[in-house]
């Protein structure tokens, strides 16, 4: 095998909590899931162990080399496992600094479609190398909906297979994650939740109790991201006059989603929008935990199957 195109999923924070601050990082109790909105990642195997990536749309083309996560993702995995380098396309559908997780998405989409070129079948190991490439990389590397804890590092699946229909709403003007954490930490912590959100919206997902998955929408970083950014105020005030299930900020932001019952609804939400930013009608993913809807195992949902190969090769 010499060419492999993977999909390399975007994230939303259902949840997201900070429980505390260890060794000079937050700590985070999150419910997070994918959603259908992804960037292309064309991996080619070269004969050296030297990989280059090339990237394409939402202005990504700007992105030096030495901050080019996706690059160190593929260097990073050819010294762990001593295979040759790729020649790598990323052609970007998911914006950037929006909270989405674009950036951990193509770190692992690269380290998903190193893996199959190659034929690394390590799990374990490849998730100790995700862990070292960013705090959620771990999670997105199987993705579906999880807990995640800690730094990121701590991810518990939730074993979930209802679609969760959502409107992202995601200003032009992106939110620094670290400036979003400092700020929270200089502004009075007014807010204080009786209970976990994380937990009730997890107990909710379980019961497909999609109305308290919707009152549990919630994110400590809101507050200190509008700050620096006023888009992502108008953006919450935008997607809460459609009267959703709840709406919340992904991530540091800007992108905010908002939960409806059905796509139909999403999809009518969309067409009354008058606002100036992007739009998107999505709905969440799962991986394929069940065979033979008897017994659970793994699908990697990175990889394309052979359809959506050819559908790829059409485009």
């Amino acid at each position: 095998m010499n060419t492999v195109k993977i999909k390399s999923y975007a994230k939303v924070n259902l949840t997201l909590e900070i429980t505390g601050v260890q060794d000079g990082y937050h700590l985070l109790d999150s419910t997070v899931a994918n959603v259908d909105l992804f960037d292309l990642i064309v991996l080619k195997k070269r004969k050296d162990k030297l990989s280059r990536v090339t990237m394409k749309g939402m202005g990504s083309e700007s992105i030096p080399p030495e901050k080019n996560n996706a690059l160190k993702a593929a260097e990073a995995f050819s010294e762990t496992f001593q295979t040759g380098g790729a020649d790598i396309t990323v052609y970007k559908n998911i914006p950037i600094g929006a909270g989405l997780g674009g950036s951990s998405a193509d770190v692992v989409g690269v380290l998903n479609g190193m893996a199959k070129l190659y034929g690394v079948e390590d799990r374990a190991a490849l998730k100790a190398l995700a862990d070292t490439l960013g705090s959620d990389t771990g999670y997105m590397l199987t993705g579906g909906f999880a807990r995640m804890q800690g730094r990121g590092g701590k991810v518990t699946p939730i074993a979930v297979n209802e679609r969760l229909h959502l409107l992202l709403i995601c200003p032009q003007t992106g939110v620094s994650a670290g400036a979003c954490y400092q700020q929270y930490d200089n502004l009075p912590q007014t807010l204080q939740w009786k209970e976990s959100a994380t937990q009730g919206c997890i107990e909710a997902l379980l019961k497909k109790d999609i109305n308290g998955v919707g009152r549990y929408l919630m994110n400590d970083l809101y507050v200190p991201a509008l700050h620096l950014n006023g888009d992502v105020e108008k953006a919450y005030e935008e997607a809460s006059s459609f009267s959703p299930l709840g709406v919340t900020m992904s991530g540091s932001g800007s992108c905010v989603l908002a939960l409806f019952e059905t796509r139909e609804l999403c999809e009518w939400a969309k067409s009354r929008y008058k606002g100036k930013f992007r739009t998107y009608v999505t709905h969440t993913l799962t991986p394929d935990y069940m065979k033979n809807k008897k017994s659970f195992g793994w699908r990697n949902p990175f990889v394309l199957s052979d359809e959506e190969i050819a559908e790829a090769d059409e485009q």
